[in-house]
């Protein structure tokens, strides 16, 4: 079964809106993980709007599911933090600084070289990683070349069109996975993926080893209940 892991930036957003510890960040990704969740997924971004960086260091020690760190290696803070945490996998996103939220993968082209160093030494520390792609084939083949573990493919588009066209939708993340698995790449996906169109992707990108959901799944959780959720988002992953 494809895993889920949760995205929390959310949970931290609110939080921070009211400038206290309500709700509790850690508390929510222990109770996440007691719901059911395969994985925690943070996002720290400079301006720690939403996730801080003290967060990252207090949630690795105290939960057991595995932990996702996203963000931009072009930071040098970004880097030390999970050289530090060590979490099971770092997904390196090309963000600008000031991006509201991921929008694009990699150009596993031109940014190749670049990308072999900051992932050797990702992997030299004994961190799974992961690089966000577009689902263009030749994104994947270049993704090959730069040593990741895994490609996370950018779901946007996909969620954007299913609702009027389903197969067009899917058909170029197909074409996508089946490359990476030619090349030996696992497959992660992320952005957007909701109740209503993450069954349908599960069940026609093949070999797809795990999922990352934030927004819907919190959002859903405000009428549905936060344990119920996570087990409705994962039956769509059976």
């Amino acid at each position: 079964m494809t895993r889920l892991s949760v995205n929390i930036n959310k949970i931290a957003t609110l939080r921070n809106a009211r400038g206290a510890n309500h709700p509790d960040v850690l508390k929510a990704a222990l109770d996440i993980q007691a719901f059911g969740a395969d994985g925690i997924t943070v996002h720290p971004r400079p301006d720690e709007r939403h996730i801080r960086y003290a967060d990252v260091y207090a949630i690795k020690p105290i939960i057991t599911t595995e932990f996702n760190i996203e963000g931009n290696c072009s930071e040098q803070k970004f880097v030390d933090l999970v050289l530090a945490v060590k979490p099971e996998q770092v997904t390196l996103v090309p963000d600008a600084l000031d991006q509201l939220t991921s929008d694009h993968g990699w150009d596993t082209v031109k940014h190749r070289d670049y990308l072999q160093e900051m992932i050797a030494v990702f992997k030299a520390a004994g961190i799974r990683v992961s690089i966000f792609v577009d689902p263009n084939v030749k994104m994947v083949e270049g993704a090959a070349e730069t040593g990741t573990d895994r490609i996370e493919l950018y779901t946007e588009g996909y969620a954007r069109q299913f609702r009027d066209n389903p197969e067009a939708a899917v058909a170029p993340y197909v074409k996508a996975a089946l490359a990476a698995q030619q090349f030996g790449l696992g497959i992660n996906a992320g952005h957007d993926l909701d109740m209503h169109n993450l069954k349908y992707f599960r069940q026609q990108v093949p070999g797809l080893d795990e999922v990352s959901i934030g927004h819907a799944l919190i959002s859903d959780a405000l009428y549905l209940g936060l344990e119920n959720t996570i087990q409705l988002y994962k039956r769509q992953l059976m």
